[in-house]
Order: structure tokens, then C-alpha cells, then sequence
């Protein structure tokens, strides 16, 4: 299984690519103009992402659940963006599951308060790097597509 994690935001997306068996496939970001519309900015996202699908052909993915916001205008950009991409996945008919950081941090370290040091030092390990993606953005996205990974294989 094949797994996209996404990281929204609409300055600065970050994704990755994974597989259920903890390979690390690719990574990156999507950057938008700061000065441009935000219906301009999701529409390179949305752009971004089916090169993205199309070139990868993720089975799944996983994104960063919203949950808390100080600057409400952010946060309604960011729910945006979010709906652009929950868009263009089913347009590409593919499946995606929501995760907050906590539930990253738990599945990843077995903390859900994980600092950011020990969840570096954790995705380092499980994927063998010798440094940790970046920007910030790419490395939250391997972390959430890794979150994924291991919630598979927790009985039900």
C-alpha cells in the first residue's frame, strides 16, 4: 500500500510518499506566491497534487487533522486548502484518513506529547536517514503517511 501524506497548508504544503512497509518513496513541498488569491493558491495545490498522484499513484491518504488555530482568517485558509485536497483526492478516487499531531506523536513515539526531537529521532530511525527531510513541512508530511503506516497494523 502506497500512502500520501499531506501536511496542509496553503503558503507551504508539504507531502510525502510512503509504503506500508516503511519505505520512504519521496517528499517535498507546494509552494504558493504569498501575494496571490487564495482561490489562486488552491488551484496550485490542486494542480501540484494530480502531478503528485499521477506520478506516485498513492492507494491512500493520510492528513493532518485542523484542530486549533490562533488567527481565525489562517485557519479558515487552511480549512480551505484542506478542502481543496480532500477534492482532488476523490476526483482521483482515493481514500483519506485525518489525524491530529497527538495521534501522530502516539503512533510514531507511543507519546502523544511527543517533542519535536524524539519524533525526528524516531522518523530517522524507522527510515534508516542520515537527516531528516526537509523543510519542516516535507518531514510533518512523512510523519503523518508513517502515522498511517503503523495504525494499520493495529488490531481492531
Amino acid at each position: 500500500m502506497r500512502i500520501l501524506g499531506i501536511d496542509p497548508g496553503y503558503g507551504t504544503l508539504g507531502w510525502s510518499v510512503v509504503e506500508k512497509n516503511q519505505k520512504l518513496i519521496d517528499y517535498g513541498i507546494i509552494q504558493t506566491e504569498s501575494h496571490a488569491a487564495i482561490e489562486d493558491r488552491l488551484y496550485q495545490i490542486h494542480k501540484r497534487l494530480i502531478e503528485i498522484i499521477t506520478l506516485y499513484k498513492p492507494d491512500c491518504a493520510a492528513i493532518e487533522k485542523l484542530f486549533f488555530v490562533n488567527n481565525i482568517t489562517t485557519g479558515m485558509d487552511v480549512a480551505k486548502t484542506i478542502g481543496a485536497v480532500i477534492l482532488t483526492l476523490k476526483l482521483h478516487n482515493i481514500s483519506y484518513y485525518e489525524y491530529t499531531p497527538s495521534q501522530v506523536k502516539q503512533a510514531i513515539t507511543g507519546y502523544g506529547r511527543a517533542g519535536k526531537d524524539q519524533m525526528k529521532f524516531m522518523i530517522k530511525s524507522i527510515f534508516k536517514l542520515d537527516e531528516l527531510p526537509k523543510p519542516d513541512d516535507a518531514a510533518d508530511a512523512v510523519a503523518i503517511a508513517l502515522c498511517h503506516s503503523l495504525r494499520q497494523n493495529i488490531p481492531r
